[in-house]
Order: C-alpha cells, then sequence, then structure tokens
C-alpha cells in the first residue's frame, strides 16, 4: 500500500537519506526509518507515504463540528481520517487513532479510494469533504488527491489541522482546500514543546499565510485548566489574532475534557470559557465562539454591528434567525464568511432546524 509521498529531497546524490518537506519538523529519514509522524517512511532513498487510501474513519458531521461557523452553515461536511499525526499531544481526543503507529507499529485502515470518498459525499447530500480526527498534513498526498475529484462534483474541501504544515504544502493547497481550523494551542513555545513535541513560530506564520493564499480561516484554543487559561495566555493569543489577522477571524474557546495522557485534569469551568470569550471581545474580535458547551449564548453569531441574532446555535443544532445572503437582515451589515445563507432544503444538513 506504499505510495510514493510529495515534498520531499534526497540530501545528496551519494546519500539515501532524505528530507521530509511536508511539515515543520522537516525530518531527516534514514533508509529503513521513518519521520515524527511514524507513516512516512524511507525506503532505499524514496520516501513513501504509508496511509495512502487506508482510512481509518468515515463519517457524516455537521460543519459545526470542525468547528467552522462562518463556513456553508448548516451543512454536513464528510469526514475522513487515516491514522498518524506529527504532534503527540498529551491531551488528545483521538489519540486512539492519531498515536496508534507511534503507540503500537500499526497502520491499519480500509481502502478507500479518492473518487469514492467524492462521490460517498455527494450521496449522503454533503457540501464538503473535512480531512480531520488526525492531522491531515500527515496524508497530505491522499486529502489533496480526494480533493481534486470533489472539487470536479462541485464541493469544497476543509483541513481541521495544528497548523504545522510547510509553506510549500499550503501552496499546493491553494485552490483544492477552501477552509481550514487551526487548532492555536497556546501563546507560549514552551507549552508546544512539553505538550505537543513541536513549536509555536510555524503555526503563527501559517495562519497568515492562509489567510493570504485566500483559505477561509477559523481558529481554535482549547482551553486547559492550569495550562493556558491564564488571562495574559488568552490575552496574547486573542491579541494576535486581533493584530496580525483582524477582527473578523472567528475565534473558537472550547472546553477541555480529560482525555489520554492528561485524564487527571478537570474540565474547563463555565466560568472560565466565558472569561475567554470577553478577553476576545474586549481585544476587538467580533466573532468569539465558546465551544464544547452546549446551550451557551455564545455558540451564536450575532450583528457585530447592531447586536441582532444571526445564527442561533445550540450544539450542532443551527437555526438561521436574521441572516440573509451573507448579510445582516436588520442593518444590512456584512457578514464574512464562505456561503452565509441558508442552504436549499436539499443541501441541509441533518442538525439544520
Amino acid at each position: 500500500m506504499a505510495h510514493e509521498a510529495i515534498l520531499w529531497e534526497r540530501l545528496a546524490a551519494d546519500d539515501l537519506r532524505v528530507r521530509c518537506n511536508l511539515c515543520a519538523h522537516r525530518c531527516v529519514i534514514p533508509p529503513g526509518r521513518q519521520g515524527a509522524c511514524c507513516v512516512r517512511e524511507n525506503r532505499d532513498g524514496i520516501l513513501v507515504t504509508l496511509v495512502y487510501e487506508r482510512a481509518i474513519s468515515q463519517h457524516v458531521d455537521p460543519i459545526e463540528k470542525k468547528p467552522l461557523f462562518h463556513f456553508q452553515p448548516g451543512s454536513r461536511s464528510y469526514s475522513i481520517a487515516t491514522v498518524g499525526c506529527n504532534f503527540r499531544c498529551a491531551f488528545c481526543q483521538n489519540w486512539e487513532i492519531s498515536q496508534l503507529p507511534r503507540e503500537s507499529h500499526q497502520v491499519p485502515g480500509e481502502t478507500a479510494r479518492p473518487e469514492a470518498i467524492a462521490r460517498a459525499a455527494r450521496e449522503y447530500g454533503c457540501a464538503s469533504i473535512s480531512y480531520t480526527y488526525t492531522e491531515p498534513t500527515i496524508f497530505a498526498e491522499y486529502a489533496l488527491d480526494t480533493a481534486r475529484v470533489a472539487v470536479g462534483l462541485g464541493l469544497k474541501n476543509v483541513f481541521v489541522s495544528n497548523g504545522y504544515m510547510t509553506p510549500e504544502l499550503l501552496r499546493l493547497m491553494a485552490g483544492l482546500i477552501h477552509a481550514i481550523n487551526v487548532d492555536l494551542k497556546a501563546g507560549r513555545g514552551e507549552f508546544y514543546h512539553k505538550i505537543s513535541g513541536a513549536d509555536l513560530k510555524p503555526v503563527l506564520a501559517n495562519l497568515k499565510l492562509i489567510q493570504q493564499l485566500g483559505i477561509w480561516l477559523e481558529v481554535t484554543t482549547l482551553v486547559i485548566p492550569g495550562l493556558n487559561d491564564s488571562d495574559e495566555e488568552l490575552r496574547w493569543v486573542a491579541s494576535y489574532l486581533f493584530n496580525e489577522l483582524g477582527p473578523d477571524v472567528p475565534w473558537h474557546v472550547s472546553r477541555f475534557f480529560p482525555h489520554y495522557r492528561m485524564s487527571d485534569v478537570p474540565p474547563t469551568p463555565a466560568a472560565t470559557l466565558a472569561r475567554a470569550w470577553h478577553i476576545g471581545r474586549d481585544v476587538g474580535l467580533r466573532y468569539v465562539y465558546v465551544g464544547n458547551l452546549p446551550g451557551h449564548e455564545s455558540e451564536s453569531t450575532f450583528c457585530p454591528h447592531c447586536g441582532a441574532l444571526l445564527i442561533e446555535r445550540y450544539g450542532y443544532h443551527v437555526r438561521f434567525r436574521g441572516l440573509g445572503d451573507g448579510v445582516c437582515a436588520h442593518c444590512g451589515t456584512a457578514v464574512p464568511g464562505v456561503e452565509m445563507r441558508p442552504l436549499d432544503r436539499s443541501a441541509r444538513g441533518a442538525f439544520l432546524s
């Protein structure tokens, strides 16, 4: 099932070591060894991917689950993943599949060709395909081939990502990937090193490049008690988004639940999420959303000018209230996003009321 990888190079003509240029680790991999993701392997001087057409998960999700609130709201997204990840986050909620190659040296998955995935997305009435659950960068060959087929069928494509891809990959994604939700985990490099085994700087640079390439961007910060929930930390993240990406980038502050190697950390208190929401709004962000706390008022979208309720949400249930074709029906203020309008009934998600 091995498939030659993209974005790699030999270190020298007489050296069988290769450098993978898919993510910011830029692993140098000797023959017979794998990169940090554990699913890209050097075979006699050629880098191959072990997960091409090997789907570990296929589901139909509401687009709000990604979370994307300003991209085809109320629609279905056909969601796929392979095993593997280039991070090793101690709190990963999908660690059973993301860390499987690292912990058990297995690369399972069912054969699913890009054409079959795109057809399934159409048959289930999805408006997009999401590459999610694990880090899609590590199965970029598979994701991009699927995205090309999807575009031909009139579907859009979504990455749910840690944002650690290289600029070279991001430029390949332009025109094929239409939206990305990036998990900006903290505003401190030491958090990334200790908790995820990565570096913060490439993520920050990629946030700006994503916008420059015209890919719709939303950002999520999982707020973890005792680790990244201080006023100082949250204000740094919100200020970075405001100053570098502008006031209209949606920021999702999401509730942590105990998982994986952090099962002893309590869930994020609702009051902490409310504090994060207020910090984001005080900084100047117009669209701040609380996640993983169904029923909280800040799940919904309000007009930043007149305050009218535009899209009402309760968990994954969505109801359009005062939003026309991308504008507030009350004052005419434009609401940024992609296809920000009620969908035709045939394209509505099962969760849209």
